[in-house]
């Protein structure tokens, strides 16, 4: 098989694939006949096939995929003009915090925010798939370490954490909610769970601090499709810190 042809049958496995196609399942396609660096070859000609067009072909956490370029997302936005669930800011925090500090415990994540966390919080952002829990610290109470899913990264559009934005250890709580391209995982078309047991929660418990200020309240728009998400998940008190080991 020439150069050319091989291209269009990966073309066209791409873009009729559901979700990312890993190098070892694209070599299905040639029976083996072709190595991996020829296939990662192909798919950096493919790469530059596609500049300048509305789609770009991409390598995330779990593979190979076709996706529309950022700047496309406000022309296809006004297919769906229905506005996509929102997360808290309290949430976000916590995301935030364990992507640029897993693996992390409860204790950790409330620690660095100085509150505490509402164990809702974490149960959404792992019903999300974005986070799970990878281990214990071997410590008291053997609590459990958060960290990131591959999932994350590529809603995102990252295939490893190292493409995360840099951030210097104290800006881990205010800037990296910036600096996270949110707006990425807001396009991210996987449902998203419903909480009906569960109403709003409480406001943020009151910060160790007294010249700390409170959680800001504005929310940032989630993932659409699927059932809607609570539009407030914040920290409720209650709960003591761990102190992590």
């Amino acid at each position: 098989m020439n150069t050319t042809d091989a291209k269009r049958v990966l073309e066209t496995a791409l873009i009729c694939a559901a979700q990312p196609m890993t190098v070892r399942e694209l070599s299905v396609l040639f029976d083996g006949e072709l190595a991996a660096d020829t296939l990662k070859s192909l798919l950096a000609d493919l790469q530059l096939d596609w500049t300048g067009r509305g789609v770009e072909l991409v390598s995330v956490a779990t593979g190979w995929r076709f996706q529309s370029r950022p700047e496309m997302r406000h022309y296809l936005d006004r297919l769906h003009p229905e506005k996509p669930p929102r997360y808290s800011r309290a949430t976000l925090e916590t995301l935030a915090i364990i992507a640029y500090r897993q693996p992390v415990t409860r204790g950790d994540m409330e620690d660095i925010r100085g509150v505490t966390i509402n164990s809702m919080i974490l149960k959404q952002l792992e019903d999300r798939g974005w986070v799970e829990v990878i281990g214990h610290r071997e410590t008291v109470g053997r609590p459990a370490l958060f960290a990131t899913t591959r999932q994350f990264l590529d809603d995102l559009g990252l295939s490893s954490l190292d493409q995360l934005p840099p951030l210097e250890a104290s800006e881990v709580q205010e800037s990296s909610l910036g600096s996270l391209d949110f707006e990425s995982l807001a396009a991210a078309q996987l449902p998203v769970p419903a909480d009906t047991d569960n109403p709003a929660d409480a406001d943020d418990a009151p910060r160790a601090a007294a010249d700390t200020p409170p959680d800001e309240p504005d929310d940032v728009e989630a993932p659409a499709a699927g059932e809607p998400a609570p539009e407030d998940d914040t920290d409720e008190p209650g709960h003591p810190t761990q102190t992590p080991a």
